[in-house]
């Protein structure tokens, strides 16, 4: 029993002494992060998982090693496309460039609670219900067709209701008031467009989360790989947004891949009591995925812009 706590805990006391340091040493200050910065943030954050991999590897094995990498794959490359909407929040709202760090940061922080508790659920409920696996399998197809044939990415903020009620029953300043979430004015307490602001983040993440964790949970139903996976990809979202952001129309055939991916893991979660998929083959299929896109939106010319 200890010998499986004790990695839980030391990964835990990981994340949260990286989000410490990130909070009070690195990012201290709110500030706009250039593209170099962000690119060798990256690099630390992929590096780490790599080597965290590694660890795996040694003390439980190539099967588990191979089933993290394709899970933080996975992950991370749905995470790109999520950017994309990440940049028409940050646009719609009007968000200067010094303060979208830290809305990212407690966004992730709201998101690695929300996802413990999705993996969590996620897997009591293949536990208990073994054909809960099928709906999963199934939701991952329909999700990866209408990615696959989707157009643009589109954030409707006269149509999201948690705005909507953000805007009728929190009163709200109209200024950043120096990138504060509340302020109290008057005898008042006011959230500012920050804080609703955060709030559709963590939330249009959550539903990010509907696609990944399902996609996740067709290569593995350890909660181990399945949470440190995620939390690896999604740690390193932010450094990954900034140095992305301004390259992100070149990805523009990048759906066309993460659909396939979808259909993928979700045909082998559907069939994987009939037809056994080994972990290379998948890892293989969305390497192939990946790399045939990014080449095409390198090669191919774009017959519309995702972000025009």
């Amino acid at each position: 029993m200890s010998n499986q706590i004790i990695p839980w805990i030391g990964f835990n006391l990981f994340v949260l002494l990286m989000l410490i340091l990130d909070a009070l040493v690195f990012h201290k200050k709110d500030r706009e992060i250039k593209i170099k910065e962000a690119l060798l943030w990256s690099a630390f954050w992929i590096t780490l998982a790599l080597l965290f991999n590694l660890g795996i590897y040694f003390f439980q094995g190539l099967e588990k090693a191979l089933q993290f990498l394709a899970g933080y794959l996975i992950e991370e490359s749905l995470s790109i496309d999520n950017l994309f909407v990440f940049l028409l929040i940050f646009s719609y709202f009007k968000v200067p460039h010094i303060y979208q760090h830290k809305i990212l940061f407690w966004g992730i922080v709201g998101a690695q609670i929300l996802r413990a508790a999705f993996i969590i659920g996620g897997i009591a409920l293949i536990h208990m219900f073994q054909w809960i696996i099928y709906v999963f399998g199934i939701f991952l197809i329909i999700s990866g067709f209408k990615l696959f044939f989707e157009q643009e990415q589109e954030f409707a903020p006269d149509r999201d209701p948690v705005l909507k009620f953000c805007r009728r029953f929190i009163p709200l300043t109209n200024g950043f008031e120096n990138g504060k979430f509340w302020v109290k004015k008057s005898g008042q307490w006011f959230a500012t467009p920050l804080f609703v602001v955060l709030i559709v983040i963590d939330t249009t993440d959550l539903i990010f989360a509907l696609d990944s964790i399902p996609a996740i949970l067709a290569i593995t139903t350890d909660p181990f790989i399945v949470y440190t996976s995620n939390i690896f990809a999604i740690m390193g979202l932010r450094a990954l947004y900034f140095a992305l952001a301004g390259l992100m129309k070149l990805f523009h055939y990048l759906h066309y891949g993460l659909g396939a991916i979808l259909i993928f893991v979700g045909l082998k979660m559907v069939l994987e009591r009939f037809i056994h998929i080994s972990i290379i083959l998948t890892l293989g299929f969305i390497a192939l995925s990946l790399s045939a896109c990014v080449l095409a939106s390198i090669f191919l010319p774009a017959k519309s812009s995702r972000l025009e």
